[in-house]
């Protein structure tokens, strides 16, 4: 199995390398004209920019200093993104390669001049030039004949100045200087919408067995804020005031709050004291709060006012609220305990489970769950992930059914790795509790 592992790893390294030295050959080496500066710049970009992003991503799990995470955070995970956009726009270009190709050599030769028969002189125009003494007859005889020899060897020399690049390097410089800008800007606007802040989405899910006097009742669901040694505390205060805003009546932390230690990311959680809600603020572990000590934060947060629920339950007046500790914790003895969280609970009433993961669901429904709160898909974060992250998961994002059970899944707030959504804009969903007795 160990081998296995090895080679599968050995496999995407190699399929990394080669994607870097096909973005490297059409940005840089087929867009230079001869081998310089550019390219030896370009190639120390190549480099450096994927040893930065495995550095990155390797000091993150390996507990590394801080100061470290945070020097290797930004130039390293926004290579992570950046590449992907590069060798995508850069694949899309080999299909506009060729036309442009096959447009350019027709337009030159539409323009390339034809080549002109001398006519014979008329008995006038003889005459005209008999008539001239200051020109030699020879010479004019010759005229033509030296004009087509000068048009013809101006032909040949023009391809070959070196001023004028050739029809290829233009079409590389064409389709490689798009290509990054396109990479670029998306990848710019995927962080401006991370940084900003995630926006409010609304959902209203009906509850048959909720009672009618609970009809209305808001639940801010919050999940994958991912605090580390990117988003801080001024990330933390705008996803605060954000959720303080919608004026639930309960808020619900469904997981991956945090990537690294109390010690170095409690400044940045500070903020979650000011959650306000009517019923409470609930807490749920997430696969990253194990990747650093899941017990830390199950402490920490309950000192900063939210309410952990560890395989446990609390029974509100108009409904069960459950939660259990993510999968990863399994591991160590702290995976989800279904029966300890829902065994015992009076049926009749209605239930609202907070799982981080949605491939619980079909525990959930033999546990008679009637709607449950998760996140960790991110909405695939950097398209075209989605297509992976939903074939790992039962539902991307969203509200859908299974059984009796509605599960709602939550992209999140923040990001992991690069601070980058594209095509799964970050959000804090409130969900209101419909009662079809109303």
């Amino acid at each position: 199995m160990i081998i296995l592992f090895v080679l599968i790893g050995l496999a995407v390294l190699a399929a990394f390398a080669g994607l870097q030295w096909y973005a490297w050959r059409r940005l840089v080496r087929d867009t230079t004209a001869r081998p310089g500066f550019v390219r030896r710049a370009g190639a120390v970009v190549f480099t450096v920019g994927p040893l930065l992003m495995f550095a990155a991503v390797a000091s993150e799990r390996a507990g590394a200093p801080f100061w470290l995470q945070q020097v290797l955070a930004w130039p390293g995970f926004m290579w992570m993104a950046l590449s992907i956009y590069l060798v995508l726009a850069l694949l899309a270009g080999e299909l506009v390669r060729p036309v442009l190709l096959r447009l350019l050599r027709r337009r030159r030769s539409e323009t390339t001049p034809t080549e002109t028969v001398p006519t014979k002189a008329t008995p006038t125009e003889r005459a005209s030039t008999e008539a001239t003494p200051t020109e030699d007859p020879a010479s004019t005889d010759d005229a033509p004949a030296a004009a087509a020899a000068a048009a013809a060897a101006s032909a040949e020399e023009a391809p070959r100045n070196p001023a004028t690049p050739s029809r290829r390097l233009f079409v590389s410089r064409i389709v490689g200087g798009t290509a990054a800008a396109v990479a670029a800007g998306t990848v710019g606007y995927g962080t401006y919408g991370v940084l900003r802040g995630p926006r409010v989405k609304r959902v209203t899910v009906p509850l048959a067995k909720l009672p009618r006097a609970a009809h209305g009742f808001r639940i801010a669901v919050v999940s994958d804020i991912h605090l580390g040694p990117i988003l801080g505390r001024g990330f933390t205060q705008r996803v605060v005031d954000t959720i303080n805003g919608t004026q639930p009546d309960l808020i619900a932390v469904v997981g991956d709050l945090v990537d690294g230690d109390v010690d170095d990311l409690g400044p940045a959680a500070a903020p979650l004291a000011q959650l306000r809600a009517r019923h409470g603020s609930y807490f749920v572990t997430g696969n990253h709060e194990y990747f650093s000590g899941a017990q830390q934060w199950v402490d920490h947060v309950r000192e900063l006012g939210l309410r952990p629920l560890e395989n446990a339950r609390a029974e509100l007046p108009a409904f069960d609220l459950a939660g259990v500790d993510d999968v990863a914790g399994e591991s160590e003895g702290h995976g989800p305990d279904f029966a300890k969280a829902l065994g015992d609970r009076d049926r009749s009433r209605a239930s609202v489970l907070l799982a981080h993961q949605p491939v619980v669901i079909h525990d959930a429904v033999k546990h008679g769950v009637d709607l449950q709160l998760s996140g960790h898909t991110h909405g695939g974060q950097l398209w075209p992930g989605n297509f992976i992250a939903d074939l790992a998961n039962p539902t991307l994002a969203g509200l859908e059914r299974y059984g009796d059970t509605q599960l709602y899944v939550t992209r999140g707030a923040g990001a992991w790795g690069p601070p980058v959504r594209v095509g799964a804009p970050s959000d804090i969903t409130v969900v209101e509790l419909a009662s079809r007795q109303a």
